[in-house]
This record gives C-alpha cells, structure tokens and sequence, in this order.
C-alpha cells in the first residue's frame, strides 16, 4: 500500500523563515545609541565613527576648542571695531624664549590642553584617533614589555625551545619524534616507508601547478626526490616527522647528552601507541627566503601541516588523572634527567606540527587559495576515516640505520623514532602493545 507524505504549505514556510527572520548581522548601533541626545536625536547627526573623517572631525573639535581658550583670555574692550581674524594656534610660529610673555601663556595653554592631570607632553593622546583607547600601557616599549613576559628582546640572544641553560654552548637538530615518510614512485626510492594512514604525496604540489619557487630542500614531505630530479630539488629522502622532543647536540662535553644515554633513557620508558589526528593545513610565517636579496621580490613562506595527539584517559579515578600524553612526557623527563641528560635539551615538549616546505612562493593569491582548498580537502577525507586520531606505522620493513649498519626489521605501529638529524632515522622504540 503507498503511503502518503504530507508536504509543507506555503504559509508554514513563510511561518518557518519569518522565525528566524529576526536576526541580524553585527553592527555598530550599539555606538550610535549611547550618541543620542535627550531628545533621542543622534548628536552627531549620523556622520562616520571611524575612520579619516572621524580622526578629522575629532581633530577639528580640539581646535576650535583652543580657539574658545584663547578667545576668552583677551581682554574685552568697548570699541566698536570690527575684530581682526586671528590665526588658529596651530598655524602660528611657535615662539622662542625670548617671545612675549602674553604669547608665552598662550602656547602654555595650548600644551596643557592636550595634558590631563599633569602628564608629560610627551605622552600619546590617542583619544584624538580612535573611538576607544587604553592608557595602562601608553609609556611602554618594546623592551619593557619584552622583560614583563622574562624575554630579553634587545640582545635578541633569547632562542626558542631551549633550556635556558647557560651550560649550553651550542644547539643541535636530534630529537626523540613520530615519522610520516613515505615511499612513492616519485620520490627517493631510498625513503622510508613508515606511515601506511596518510598519504603525504596527496597534499604536495610536485607538478608546480600552483606553486613558483621554493627553497633547494624541496617538499620535506610525500616521497623526497629522485637523483637527477627535473625539478633540479636536492635528492633527499622524506624527513617528514613531528617533534615529541629536542635533544639537542650530541656532545655532553658542550651541553648535549650523548646517544647512549638517550637509547637507555627511552629503553627504561614504557608506552602506549600515541595516536596522531590530522588538524589542517597552513601556510605563512617562517622562512621568508629571498632568492635575488632584493626587497621587491615575491613574499614566501612555509607551508606546515598541523597534527594534534588525540590523548586518552583513565576513567577508573573518575577522569581526575592526566592523559596516556602527559604520563608519557613526565616518565621520558624523568628517564632523561636519570641518565644524565644535557642542558640543551629542552624542558619542554614542543607543538606537534610537519613542516612540509620552506621559502615557497606561489604563483598568485588565487593559486594559493586554490591550493590551500585541495590539500584541506584531503586533509577532511582523513578526518573522517580516524575521527579519532590513528597510531601512525607501517605493515613493511626498514633498516634503522639505513644502510650497511642498520638490519632489517618489522617497523609496526606505534613506534617513536630517534633521529640524528631529520635525514637519518637510528632507532625504533616500539610501544608496549
């Protein structure tokens, strides 16, 4: 038997949308209404609240103001001349020490008219430009508030995710992290393949159809590149990875803490697979090279794919604990500091991030964009299969080190790699299950 679906009429359509008909974009009447007068009239009778007119109007006030001042301090005489147009203060010649002493008193005006309870002349009078403004901080610089945040800003000797440590003498790349290298038919065919979840060659734009330039190391992701490679890119391996933690040098005598030390620190740490959830995909910041060093040339930037850990909790203490994430980190402090870990090494974990290129310049605003949507695009099919973050690893096997010193073994999943630098991968740690 057919059944029969019973359509919306028109007057319930009308009825739905004039429902949420009401609402309405954000504006500024909010300021227009604290404007009204006592007659409920706009004051200043609907002219701009921003802007050069506004800043113009606001300064034209403050004139004629200064002319209301000096206009009273004249002496009133009974003549019946006609009065002389006098020149507004601020087209006037600003008088020497050996002016008048009436011209004096004139300009003292002047002065303190833009001074409010004897600040310095000094000070900025931002009222006259903005519609609101703050005054706690108008006698800040830069330097100052550098040291408000523990930063020294004039010596520009504060580097980012160190220490602080003044016992070390040098930094260094080695770091204790996740990889995502692939191997592809383009790339290196020496590359590592230890991530079967993404597919990093998906969001790399290796034909140049919507990228100019980039630096000689190419895409740090999605294969690296062959020998001889047509787009002239150095041959790399893949090197794509995200930092868990900067080790630093290698050398304890400089600071550093020293290979065996940290085999036997992450060797004494046990834990769970971390799992990895894709966030998006950015460009900007960075780099910034520039190719000819000349000022005018094309702006560049990194482009960066933004992951995040998707951490788990034990439910059995009612949710009060921290995450398998921070667990983790706070054991692998521990082992580090047991074993005698250097002072470049740093004192906290960094922001999980790939960097995937450097120094990369598009075409156009439009080829950025363009690009931007495809990549993000294939960013949200993975989304949607690990709504939940995935244990990135592999099914194959790898040699860690590569080459004649390493030996072959099951990569798996779930393994934390160290890496000498960001081109050579010398031990898997795998996790406990």
């Amino acid at each position: 038997m057919r059944q029969s679906i019973t359509r919306p009429t028109t007057a319930t359509a009308l009825l739905v949308i004039s429902s949420v008909a009401n609402a309405k974009l954000a504006d500024r009447s909010r300021i227009v209404e604290m404007r009204q007068g006592p007659n409920g009239q706009n004051e200043d009778n609907g002219r701009p609240i921003a802007g050069p007119a506004y800043r113009a109007r606001i300064a034209g006030e403050e004139f004629q103001a200064v002319d209301n001042i000096l206009e009273n301090k004249k002496p009133q005489k009974n003549n019946s001349k006609e009065p002389q147009p006098k020149a507004s203060p601020w087209k006037m010649d600003i008088p020497s020490n050996s002016g008048s002493e009436e011209m004096m008193m004139d300009n003292n005006d002047v002065t303190m008219l833009h001074q409010q309870d004897g600040e310095d002349a000094s000070n900025r009078k931002l009222s006259s430009y903005y519609t609101g403004c703050c005054y706690d901080y108008q006698s800040y610089d830069a330097a100052t508030l550098c040291a408000t945040y523990g930063n020294d800003c004039e010596s520009g000797e504060t580097p980012s995710h160190d220490s602080g440590d003044s016992d070390c003498e040098h930094d260094g790349l080695s770091f204790i992290g996740i990889s995502f290298s692939v191997n592809t038919a383009n790339g290196n065919p020496y590359s590592y393949q230890l991530c079967d979840q993404f597919p990093m060659e998906n969001i790399i734009d290796r034909d140049y159809d919507y990228i100019m330039s980039m630096d000689e190391d190419g895409w740090l992701v999605g294969g690296g590149y062959k020998t001889f490679d047509y787009s002239g890119k150095m041959p790399y391996i893949d090197s794509s990875h995200t930092e868990l933690l900067r080790i630093g040098n290698m050398d304890p005598d400089t600071g550093g803490t020293s290979i065996e030390q940290v085999y036997t620190a992450m060797s004494s740490v046990v834990f769970d697979p971390i799992s990895i959830y894709p966030e998006y995909l950015k460009g900007g910041g960075g780099h910034h090279s520039n190719d000819d060093g000349e000022d005018d040339c094309a702006e560049s930037s990194d482009v960066t794919l933004v992951v995040s850990i998707a951490d788990a909790y034990n439910d059995d203490d009612g949710g009060s604990s921290y995450g398998g994430y921070d667990n983790f980190l706070d054991e692998l402090f521990t082992a580090m500091y047991n074993v005698g870990g250097g002072p470049c090494m740093d004192d906290d974990d960094t922001d999980p991030h790939v960097s995937m290129a450097r120094g990369v310049k598009f075409w156009s605003s439009y080829h950025k964009s363009q690009y931007m949507i495809e990549a993000n695009t294939e960013i949200a099919v993975w989304q949607a299969m690990y709504p939940c973050g995935v244990v990135i690893g592999s099914s194959g096997s790898a040699s860690f080190p590569p080459g004649r010193n390493g030996y072959k073994q099951y990569v798996g999943y779930g393994n934390l790699y160290f890496f000498f630098d960001r081109a050579n991968i010398t031990h898997a740690f795998p996790p406990a299950r």
